[in-house]
């Protein structure tokens, strides 16, 4: 059955479901039905470190510098094109993936401070009532270098893309979009090798470091929830969160 259109629906610019997000408006509840397409596969990334040399009053400086290189799935990317065109569409005209991105990467980054802090109490609002509860409990159990770990500045995002997308209706003829998102982050937490697969985690030289310290290079998952039904508030929510190896 096509999806209905939503002729006189309140409509606001789509990125201000992310400034209402931060001001702990709106709680998304669960419970969906069907979805439209198969997820798409998840994208390749990989590290790596260019040098550059430039010359300063005559002596060669060397500087390093992380260059992270997404390579897309073909079949994914033209799925999730599928699953914006019916955003688009059906639920909201002004829809940008890339302002949805630039909005995604400022929610990451404060969710995940607030993750590494334990401000539990901060989270209510931005994150879904019953995730709160266990991120709590599996948070209370890291050592304080994973918790740092947890934690992802705005300049320290290398690489964001799109995972999941899907569109869903409830029993009640309410309707949902969730938009799974991939965040390359890193990160200078003490963090022991043994523990991290080494197809997600990288070391890397710091740009300008003299000591030869290094950061990693970590992903986290983190998944946005809108009800797009006519008179809801326009609010995102995260309904879910991953930190590889660190909060699964």
């Amino acid at each position: 059955m096509a999806l209905p259109a939503l002729r006189g629906c309140y409509r606001v610019p789509f990125t201000y479901g992310f400034s209402r997000l931060f001001r702990h408006e709106h709680l998304l509840t669960k419970g969906f039905g069907k979805q439209w397409l198969p997820p798409p596969e998840p994208t390749c990334v990989t590290a790596a470190v260019h040098r550059h040399y430039s010359s300063d009053q005559g002596r060669e400086k060397q500087v390093k510098k992380v260059v992270v290189v997404g390579i897309p799935n073909p079949l994914t990317w033209f799925r999730t094109r599928i699953y914006y065109f019916l955003i688009r569409t059906y639920f909201d005209t002004e829809f940008s993936i890339e302002e949805f991105t630039e909005g995604a990467k400022q929610a990451f980054s404060h969710v995940s401070r607030l993750l590494s802090e334990c401000r539990f109490d901060a989270l209510e609002g931005l994150v879904a009532k019953d995730l709160i509860e266990k991120l709590e409990e599996k948070c209370n159990l890291l050592s304080l270098s994973y918790k740092n770990a947890l934690s992802a500045e705005p300049d320290d995002i290398m690489y964001t893309t799109t995972g999941d997308v899907g569109i869903y209706y409830d029993n009640d003829g309410r309707k949902f979009v969730s938009i799974l998102m991939r965040f390359w982050y890193l990160t200078s937490a003490q963090l022991p090798d043994d523990t991290m697969e080494r197809d997600q985690l990288f070391k890397v030289p710091l740009v300008g470091d003299t000591q030869g310290d290094t950061k990693r290079l970590l992903v986290a998952k983190y998944e946005f929830q809108r009800e797009f039904t006519k008179g809801v508030a326009p609010d995102w929510t995260i309904t879910r969160i991953e930190h590889s190896k660190l909060l699964e």
